[in-house]
């Protein structure tokens, strides 16, 4: 039997999970800002459910399909939302809860993909590796998205600038610190890329992540 289309199936499904959930997170972001005094965003389209406004060739594409096919992780990030620290009532706090604002909205995506899987699964018992169909693809698809938003968020959520988390420390740290660990911002992919390249990254995100999806999808 020519298992091609599943195969295609397999792929197409995380990286739509993903184009998803990333085009959420950075309206996340954009909504945020314009509620907390910056409409630049906004007056850019940012405040969109449109994947298109939010791609980034390398973090939203290549990164996830490049995931898929070697069975890492499957994390990215969209085109960086543009936010004007001046036009904020209170720069360095609104600015960490802006940058809060995307890993949240994926953990609020994966508590409630984690209520439909459980009402989806509640009278089934669902066969981890079972190529299902009807409801059975359903759960499995959902508990995808359970899976790849809660590891969207820990990783979003690492210390490294310009990942959310380096944003959100940048807002918590002393004035002085703050402007030194802003002046990293420019290496920040570079120690990105060696966290990945040496395995390290996974090491990082997977272990909270697991326990996260564990106690959503037991």
């Amino acid at each position: 039997m020519n298992q091609q289309p599943y195969d295609l199936i397999a792929i197409a499904i995380p990286l739509l999970i993903v184009l998803g959930s990333l085009t959420v997170h950075e309206a996340a972001h954009a909504w945020t800002a314009d509620r907390l005094g910056d409409p630049t965003a906004r007056m850019l389209g940012r405040v969109s459910f449109n994947p298109m406004v939010h791609i980034d060739p390398i973090g939203t594409l290549l990164l996830p399909l490049i995931s898929v096919f070697s069975g890492l992780p499957v994390i990215g990030w969209a085109k960086p939302v543009p936010v004007n620290l001046n036009r904020l009532r209170h720069p360095q706090r609104d600015f960490a809860i802006i940058a809060a604002a995307g890993p949240t909205s994926n953990i609020l995506i994966a508590v409630v993909a984690a209520i439909v899987f459980r009402v989806m699964t509640a009278d089934t018992t669902l066969e981890l590796g079972h190529t299902a169909v009807g409801p059975g693809l359903g759960a499995l698809i959902v508990r995808d998205v359970v899976q790849i938003n809660v590891l969207l968020a820990v990783f979003n959520m690492l210390p490294v600038p310009p990942l959310d988390g380096g944003n959100v420390l940048a807002g918590l740290l002393p004035p002085r610190a703050a402007e030194i660990f802003a002046g990293m911002r420019s290496y920040g992919f570079i120690v990105l890329y060696a966290l990945m390249f040496t395995g390290v990254l996974s090491r990082l995100i997977l272990p909270p992540a697991f326990f996260l999806i564990g106690l959503l999808v037991p």
